[in-house]
């Protein structure tokens, strides 16, 4: 998370820890990408990961966005504004 903030780059992750190291914690992201995909969606996960970001672009930064099949939350990261 720290070298992606230093390089002022989106983290995209499977790890529901990202959401309480950023609302809970107070950690600083440029933004994240939470990518929740059960056993048998899995194969679609890196075509909807492309689209999500394609459709969203540069609303992603200053967001935290949490994809899981057929389902897209943005939520403002604390202190974005």
């Amino acid at each position: 998370m720290a070298r992606a903030e230093s390089d002022q780059q989106v983290v995209i992750t499977e790890d529901k820890d990202f959401g309480q190291l950023v609302f809970a914690a107070g950690r600083g992201t440029v933004g994240c990408v939470l990518l929740r995909y059960p056993a048998n969606a899995r194969l679609s996960m890196a075509a909807d990961a492309v689209q999500l970001i394609q459709s969203l672009g540069n609303r992603i930064p200053g967001s935290f966005v949490t994809a899981e099949p057929g389902r897209v939350r943005k939520t403002r990261l604390p202190g974005s504004g």
